[in-house]
């Protein structure tokens, strides 16, 4: 073992005693589970199925969320294969309790430290794990190689500045690296950057670009168009602070102002976007606070999880956030284009660069409220010019099945 990663091994194992702490006073601020604090030290709150099982693992929602398609095409090419998903938030619990499959397993990732993750791997003794994006754990990655589970790191993506971290430790990134049995990183940046580190290149895949359109209930959708009396719905998806007030700004600018909603990235935050709007004059409503969209409101709070989907349906435009302003670099383009709807984006979206440019002439570029008052207006005066640029995107936005049936059948070769 090299000397940084023996050390981090002795660091985390000496702060362990101090983990169930740490996990109630995360708990106390939302930020964790208290009811399955347990699963986060390792112990397993399910029982292990019988037979082979894999285990997979994302960060957070987006990551999580992504595995989705992967985990439908590895359960049809061995549907006797057990499947357990693991994550780190609660929201991303939140979203898979309601998205995984039946027959499918969530718990939550143990934290990495020796006794941990020696809990999980007794119970649960994965014969795969396969990690997505950037979830490189030390002490869970070693410790799994050291019992033979096969592993794979799929959808890989490191930023730059990452990539520079681990080179500042080579030999301990080419050990980390090299308990891959297969990489496929998302872009030729993270897998050249990746062999520099000693890492295998075995191709290229991006989970988020495999994904199925949202899902919509669609009585509540009926119900929400119902409730908008015909008024035009602007949608201000997954916005960040600072973002809300460039959408408030663009909303007051119009003429026979719409139906403004808003849907922040993080819900906790909708009590804050709520007071936001009132404090400008606006009636608002907000989902987090048992308010249905009703005739009076002109601004409604979505801060309800799992219901982008609904308000991208239901939405004559939409303003994708996380490009207003630096920081985020963006979100999922493909999320209002497999849907078909009219999008508006800002030219914040380093992380999402390379779907950007497939989706050229399929949405609209803003850069503040005057623009997106504009692209809304555009959109609301000519509807089938607003409808060839949704087709066009979701024409953009669908993806091979084949691939993600090759990536399936490479990960279960692992494990013959």
């Amino acid at each position: 073992m090299s000397p940084l990663l023996a050390l981090y091994r002795a660091g985390t194992a000496l702060l362990e005693p101090t983990a169930p702490a740490l996990l109630r006073r995360r708990a106390g601020r939302g930020k964790e589970n208290s009811a399955r604090l347990g699963e986060r030290l390792g112990r397993a709150s399910l029982p292990r199925p019988e037979g082979r099982l894999a285990w997979l693992h994302g960060a957070s929602v987006g990551e999580t969320l992504s595995l989705l398609p992967l985990i439908e095409a590895l359960h049809t090419a061995r549907p006797s294969l057990s499947l357990l998903v693991t994550s780190g938030t609660v929201a991303s619990a939140e979203l898979l309790a309601r998205r995984l499959p039946p027959g499918v397993l969530h718990q939550f990732a143990p934290i990495d430290a020796p006794r941990a993750v020696r809990r999980f791997l007794d119970h649960w003794g994965p014969d795969l794990a396969v990690f997505v994006e950037s979830e490189l754990w030390p002490n869970l990655i070693q410790a799994a190689r050291r019992r033979d589970t096969a592993l794979a790191l799929v959808s890989a993506r490191l930023s730059r500045a990452s990539l520079d971290r681990w080179g500042q430790a080579p030999g301990a990134a080419r050990e980390l690296l090299s308990a891959f049995a297969l990489i496929l990183s998302q872009d030729d940046a993270t897998a050249e950057g990746l062999v520099h580190l000693g890492a295998r290149d075995d191709g290229r895949l991006n989970l988020k670009l495999a994904g199925s359109p949202l899902p919509v209930d669609e009585t509540r959708l009926a119900q929400v168009l119902n409730a908008a009396r015909g008024r035009p719905i602007l949608l201000a998806a997954s916005t960040h602070p600072g973002e809300e007030a460039i959408a408030l700004d663009a909303f007051a600018a119009l003429p026979d102002q719409p139906l403004l909603v808003i849907a922040p990235r993080h819900p906790a935050r909708g009590e804050a976007v709520a007071d936001l709007a009132a404090g400008r004059g606006f009636v608002v409503t907000r989902e987090g606070a048992g308010q249905a969209l009703n005739v009076k409101a002109s601004i409604h709070v979505a801060d309800a999880l799992g219901d982008l989907g609904l308000w991208m349906r239901a939405a004559r435009a939409v303003l994708l956030g996380g490009s207003l302003i630096p920081g985020p670099e963006g979100h999922n383009p493909l999320e209002p284009a497999r849907v078909a709807a009219p999008f508006m984006s800002g030219p914040h979206v380093a992380n999402w660069a390379e779907v950007y440019a497939v989706l050229t002439g399929a949405f609209i570029p803003v850069r503040n409220a005057e623009d997106i008052a504009a692209a809304f207006l555009r959109i609301l005066d000519d509807p089938p010019a607003a409808a060839a640029m949704g087709e066009r995107a979701r024409a953009q936005a669908v993806c091979d099945g084949d691939i993600l049936d090759a990536v399936a059948a490479r990960l279960l070769a692992l494990i013959p």
